[in-house]
């Protein structure tokens, strides 16, 4: 077997990017406080052509040397959005008939492995502070509250692998 180079990988460029049908998917970044969290999940957005980041509260936005560290170009090719506060931001997208779905750990949340998201519906997917998590008025006011379940001693993943996790298991629902 030989490692593929990257001019073999048949990627997008970022015309093709913005062009090409998205995931009905958008991430909220509810203060988020590590820069290189926010790069990772741009480039996790990339990868599964997410639709949107919302960027929220005290998370940074790019341009941000930082950011581009992780994201590497990512920031270029997905759109976002600076939205100061993330449960105005939840109103705001529910009028428009999307489901937002926090992820956290709350009484009666729904492990995500049993979540079927449903097909021509857009989500909007909160992940939250890397210590606080997602706000409990953020939390209550979503639609549904997601889980990742999790076998070992640590309560919580870093919010970037969260965000891999979740958003590999919407494209697998959705696209698979």
């Amino acid at each position: 077997m030989r490692k593929l180079a990257n001019d073999e990988l048949d990627r997008k460029n970022v015309a093709e990017f913005k062009a090409a049908e998205k995931l009905p998917v958008s991430l909220i970044l509810d203060n988020i406080r590590s820069l290189n969290n926010i790069g990772s999940v741009f480039r996790t957005a990339d990868a599964f052509l997410i639709k949107k980041i919302y960027l929220c509260g005290i998370t940074a936005k790019p341009p941000h040397k930082d950011i581009q560290k992780t994201a590497l170009g990512a920031t270029d090719s997905v759109a976002w959005e600076y939205v100061e506060d993330t449960s105005e931001l939840v109103q705001r997208l529910q009028k428009e008939k999307v489901h937002v779905a926090a992820l956290e750990q709350a009484e009666n949340a729904t492990m995500l492995h049993t979540f079927t998201p449903v097909i021509d519906q857009e989500y909007a997917l909160v992940f939250g502070n890397e210590v606080k998590g997602v706000s409990q008025q953020v939390v209550t006011a979503s639609d549904t509250v997601l889980e990742i379940p999790q076998f070992g001693t640590k309560h919580s993943l870093n919010i970037a692998v969260s965000t891999g996790v979740v958003v590999w298991d919407f494209w697998n629902k959705l696209m698979g």
